[in-house]
């Protein structure tokens, strides 16, 4: 059988060969590069779709290096996403600027009392370790501005703000030969980045891991598609195989954006544990909480969720929230605890149910597709 063929105008946009880019998912813990590292993006590219680099756990030097060294591992194109938040939490030592890291206990005293009651409570109750964690101010989360220079800099194909609005950076990013994309969970954020001249939109649904908003993905497209015209839009949320590929291309969107399916892969970045949580879900197998970030993101179950439920605690500004939420979750991996250890993940997890190389996962979701537009398709639906 010949090399399938599944082009759209994304692939022209961004010349690649098929319309399959790889979510720019960040780091698990603070400090760790986890997600998207530079092992998943080049393998993506090079199958033929488009790997995208999560830099949000980066520092900017850090950052810097990993683009030269996806570049001399491939001539294909890549992206890179940013977090841009409109508001930071930089309170106490959360602002400093002279120093490059901080111990998290030290910045865990500053935390509203109830919430540092709460994590010494948990922590003696469940005979928890200390685990001492070196929080670095200067990561492109913290300093956005000084990560998009490097990324200008760089000239890298394709800017994705996997938070924020990146219109601010278009007309910058476009004389250095950028695209810009952008992600929303509404029909409201999908208008208002539209006109803001980015190149490509991301409509993620209610479905998909990480932060997330409430609309569910089958409303979604084709609403963003409409708000956003002419704009293209890349359908997310519980897409990881080639019948959501088709589902969404039929809708309109003129490619994909797959996180959870990339990350349960060889070159994917999460924990093992994470990963097995992945692969053993169930249908309702992950949990929308602000227990992690203070902002919603859908993450697989675990009992941390639960401990976080009971507290009774409101979430911390993001990414203070980060903190509190780390402080534990390193201290449930080093115990063992694994019922309470959970990575970011979506509800496409349930159809998950192995570990493959990226390669193999794009070259199957491409597979399915063509077989279900060019076969299936025309057997299932009678027309006149």
């Amino acid at each position: 059988m010949g090399k399938r063929v599944l082009k759209t105008k994304l692939c022209d946009l961004l010349g690649i060969e098929y319309p399959i880019l790889s979510a720019g998912m960040g780091p698990t813990f603070i400090g760790e590069n986890t997600g998207a590292p530079v092992e998943l993006v080049v393998a993506v590219s090079e199958a033929g779709g488009l790997g995208v680099l999560g830099g949000a756990g980066f520092t900017v030097d850090e950052l810097q290096k990993a683009i030269r060294e996806i570049k001399s591992q491939t001539d294909k194109p890549f992206g890179v996403d940013l977090l841009l938040p409109k508001n930071l939490d930089v309170g106490g030592s959360m602002g400093r600027k002279d120093v490059d890291e901080i111990p998290l206990s030290q910045i865990l005293e500053r935390l509203p009392k109830a919430h540092l009651e709460w994590i010494k409570k948990i922590k003696s109750e469940m005979h928890l370790p200390d685990v001492e964690i070196k929080v670095r101010m200067n990561t492109t989360t913290m300093n956005p501005k000084e990560a998009i220079q490097v990324c200008i800099e760089e000239k890298i194909p394709l800017f994705c703000a996997g938070l924020g609005n990146p219109g601010f950076m278009v007309e910058e990013a476009h004389a250095a030969g950028i695209k810009v994309l952008g992600i929303t969970g509404n029909v409201k954020n999908a208008r208002r980045m539209a006109v803001s001249g980015i190149d490509l939109l991301v409509a993620q649904g209610h479905e998909g891991g990480g932060h997330t908003g409430r609309i569910g993905t089958m409303v979604l497209l084709p609403a963003a598609i409409d708000a956003a015209y002419p704009v293209p839009v890349l359908g997310a949320g519980g897409i990881g195989d080639g019948r959501g590929l088709a589902a969404a291309l039929a809708m309109g969107c003129v490619g994909v954006w797959v996180g959870t399916r990339f990350l349960a892969t060889d070159e994917g970045g999460a924990l093992d544990i994470n990963k097995q949580r992945i692969v053993e879900s169930v249908d309702e197998g992950t949990r929308v909480s602000k227990a992690y970030t203070g902002k919603t993101l859908r993450a697989s179950y675990n009992r941390f969720h639960d401990l976080w439920d009971a507290s009774g605690l409101k979430p911390l500004p993001f990414p203070t929230q980060v903190l509190l939420s780390s402080a534990l979750l390193a201290s449930f991996v080093k115990a063992n605890k694994t019922s309470h250890v959970g990575g970011l993940a979506g509800q496409v997890s349930v159809l998950i149910d192995e570990i493959k190389p990226a390669r193999q996962v794009l070259e199957e979701m491409v597979e399915e597709a063509v077989d279900i537009l060019t076969k299936k398709l025309p057997q299932n639906v009678k027309t006149k």
